[in-house]
């Protein structure tokens, strides 16, 4: 009876070292990058009900859509309006969760007729994919994979050209991929405008920024909150980058007219402020 008993407490030990390294093989995770990190929040409902669907609407302007060589063998999508005069000097505009919509080709045009002398080019990070509702949306940022969105990048870097000065602009999702943007282009960085996106928490990445960066947030957001706007700032002092950080009294996503936070009074004030960040970076005349 003793040998059964022994027998017995044998295989519960075995059984449970095997369930405990069953746990950590198959949920065991690395800790997700910052913009992984932030795709995360599709799951959650408030912040998916945050967002109503965009209204209708078709883009009829200057622009066409692009294919060109990524890093990864593939090819990548983009909106482009090329400037009138030649240059090199290139704005990348990364979209919000929605996609490359019709809305972002509008942003385009909108920076193309305020920035002469500059390319614009809207990236495609999702592939030729685009959503109209929350849902949709929630599933095709959660689907991003990092290694696919930086050889869009990367490509998009290579399109421009070996002597290109590339800024980069995006919000919410985009804006977290505007700073990735700016790590990516190296010495062709000369500009990163941030709308409430996640901040890359990696000292040693912002230590290669090759630029300044324009930071805009909101403080009644619950993601990108005041505690993640301050860490940014902490990180980016120890990584001895400068950031330029404007809170406005608004909440995640007020510069979406589609959104129903959106604030007319501060995105107007937020897109001055881009805008001239941009024109200086880029050295344009007023």
């Amino acid at each position: 009876m003793k040998k059964i008993w022994t027998l017995c407490a044998a295989l519960l030990s075995v059984a449970t070292m095997a369930s405990a390294q069953s746990k950590v093989s198959c949920c065991a995770r690395p800790a997700a990058n910052a913009t992984e990190t932030f795709a995360m929040l599709a799951t959650n409902e408030d912040f998916s009900g945050g967002h109503d669907s965009p209204l209708p609407y078709a883009y009829q302007g200057q622009g066409e859509m692009i294919e060109f060589k990524t890093t990864d063998g593939l090819t990548g999508k983009g909106f482009e309006i090329k400037s009138n005069v030649r240059s090199d000097k290139y704005l990348f505009i990364i979209h919000e969760w929605w996609g490359l919509n019709d809305y972002i080709k509008k942003e385009a045009a909108t920076y193309a007729n305020e920035l002469k002398g500059v390319n614009i080019i809207a990236l495609d990070l999702y592939d030729g994919q685009v959503a109209t509702t929350p849902d949709e949306a929630g599933k095709l940022m959660q689907a991003v994979k990092t290694e696919r969105a930086e050889a869009i990048i990367k490509g998009a870097l290579l399109h421009a050209g070996p002597g290109a000065k590339v800024a980069s602009i995006g919000w919410c999702f985009g804006g977290g991929w505007s700073l990735q943007t700016a790590l990516l282009a190296g010495p062709k960085a000369v500009g990163s405008v941030v709308y409430y996106g996640m901040p890359e928490k990696d000292v040693a990445k912002l230590k290669t920024l090759n630029t300044d960066v324009l930071g805009i947030f909101a403080t009644q957001d619950k993601w990108i909150n005041p505690e993640v706007v301050a860490r940014f700032q902490k990180d980016m002092a120890a990584a001895k980058e400068k950031v330029t950080i404007v809170s406005y009294d608004a909440d995640h996503a007020f510069a979406n007219p589609s959104n129903p936070k959106y604030s007319k009074e501060y995105s107007a004030k937020a897109h001055g402020l881009a805008l001239a960040y941009l024109r200086k970076n880029f050295k344009l005349k007023s």
